[in-house]
């Protein structure tokens, strides 16, 4: 009775405006979604490639100033990843380098730094289309569900051919997804494979596993939807009244929900900016070599009565005499510098976890966490992205950094180097690290918390719409 209630349901949805209106839109935006977002991808490898050569044939001919506190020794990188194709995420946000200067870490230009006028209206890749268009279609597709068969007159004939009431919801829901989803499965698949024609290298492990995984969690959100509106629609007795209630829920849930919580959380937990943090500890590099130069000159004053002796012993009492002065400054920064850092992360961490706690009260949420975790242009990326810069400028802190010194004797000392020697200062920098993107089964670790909120939507709503249905006077 099931299947045949199930075929009914598919039959009714197929012949219906609503299933021609879905065809058109998985035809249309899915494949142009994918197809221009991957010419996108490619733009942005070239982008990069090219940033890598400019980098390396800037460092082959130009002598650094490592004096300079301000300067950029090296560059980390940012190289696009192939999964910007479904979901763009923070690609465009995240900084295309990390500069490694003496005061730390500074963020290079974003792919947004010209602001363009586009990014207002946001992007359009397959999670927009997934999270928002498909989302609000599968609301269309089932707000009348129960209340339109109730205004009828219908309902009451089906189920008094004894007909069991679970029965009959299943097969609304069954049947409308399998009508909803077929289509939508059929347009992704040809998608798929317009990006191999175009080059994307699908037939990798990673980059399909990850492709399947993405597939099924939209599958997921999808269902989520589908149980909002049979709920509504077992709750009211009039279609238009479900229609612009399901209408509503949708805002809510997709376009308000979302964004109110990181709104919400920046009042709750405030943060600084990090161009504050950079100027911050600027200032006090700046503070402190004042004091060192004054601590320095006087010392050398007192001990060698202000002659400077150019022979090899006067150098090597030159820097006995600095090298415990810059060896106590040098760790008063460091020692100021990371509790700023601290107190930085430490507001920027908890303002995050308020804004992803509030904005989980909506499944949209979760889908755009999760799959910009699958797609390495999310959270995972991002604070991997940053970790590594960080560790990065910790060993050259360590190697390279702390054998400079700001004082007026060392920039002297510095110069009559670079006059007695053609070797470039870049010959002692540690080259940059290659960044390692997390594997799919530490996604899912770490992402395990959206899952199971999507699970959670699912059953928990699907219960209410039974428990409601079975309760309701027909």
């Amino acid at each position: 009775m099931l299947k045949t209630l199930i075929e009914k349901e598919i039959m009714h949805h197929i012949l219906s405006v609503r299933f021609v209106a879905l065809l058109v839109m998985c035809l249309l935006l899915i494949p142009l979604t994918l197809s221009i977002n991957y010419r996108q991808y490619s733009q942005n490898v070239i982008d990069y490639q090219e940033a890598i050569k400019l980098a390396r044939s800037e460092a082959e001919e130009k002598t650094l100033d490592a004096q300079n506190p301000d300067v950029e020794v090296s560059k980390l990188f940012l190289k696009p990843t192939p999964f910007s194709v479904f979901a763009n995420g923070l690609e465009e946000a995240l900084p295309t380098y990390l500069g490694m200067t003496r005061n730390g870490v500074r963020q290079g230009s974003t792919g947004l730094a010209e602001a363009p006028l586009s990014y207002a209206l946001g992007n359009l890749d397959f999670l927009f289309v997934v999270s928002t268009v498909f989302s609000l279609l599968a609301l269309l597709f089932t707000f009348d569900a129960v209340a339109g068969e109730r205004e009828a007159g219908t309902l009451r004939i089906t189920l008094a051919n004894a007909l069991p009431r679970d029965l009959f919801l299943w097969s609304k829901l069954i049947g409308g997804y399998v009508v909803f989803v077929i289509p939508f499965l059929v347009s992704f698949l040809f998608g798929l494979l317009l990006l191999v024609w175009m080059g994307l290298p699908l037939g990798e492990s990673d980059i399909f596993s990850r492709v399947v995984c993405f597939m099924l969690v939209s599958l997921l959100y999808i269902a989520v939807f589908f149980t909002i509106g049979v709920l509504i629609s077992t709750y009211l007795d009039n279609s238009k009244t479900a229609l612009i209630v399901a209408f509503s829920v949708w805002v809510f849930t997709v376009l308000i929900a979302p964004r109110a919580g990181f709104v919400i959380a920046k009042f709750i937990a405030p943060a600084q900016t990090l161009q504050s943090v950079y100027m911050e500890k600027s200032a006090i590099r700046n503070n402190l070599n004042t004091e060192k130069d004054e601590k320095i000159t006087k010392k050398f004053i007192e001990t060698m009565g202000g002659r400077l002796e150019i022979g090899p012993e006067g150098k090597d009492n030159l820097q006995d005499l600095r090298e415990p002065i810059n060896r106590e400054y040098r760790l008063k920064f460091e020692n100021q510098a990371n509790k700023i850092d601290r107190a930085y992360q430490l507001e920027k961490t908890r303002q995050e976890s308020v804004g992803e706690f509030i904005s989980r009260i909506s499944p949209t949420s979760s889908l755009i966490f999760l799959a910009m975790n699958l797609t390495q242009t999310g959270k995972l990326k991002r604070d991997a992205y940053f970790q590594t810069g960080e560790s990065y400028y910790t060993q050259l802190n360590e190697n390279y950094f702390s054998q400079i010194s700001d004082d007026p004797f060392a920039q002297i000392a510095q110069v009559a180097s670079r006059m007695n020697t053609s070797k470039s200062d870049n010959d002692k920098i540690t080259p940059p690290p290659n960044l390692t993107d997390p594997s799919l089964a530490e996604t899912f670790r770490q992402s395990a918390v959206d899952v199971l909120l999507l699970c959670f939507f699912i059953v928990v709503l699907t219960t209410i719409a039974f428990l409601k249905f079975f309760s309701s006077d027909i």
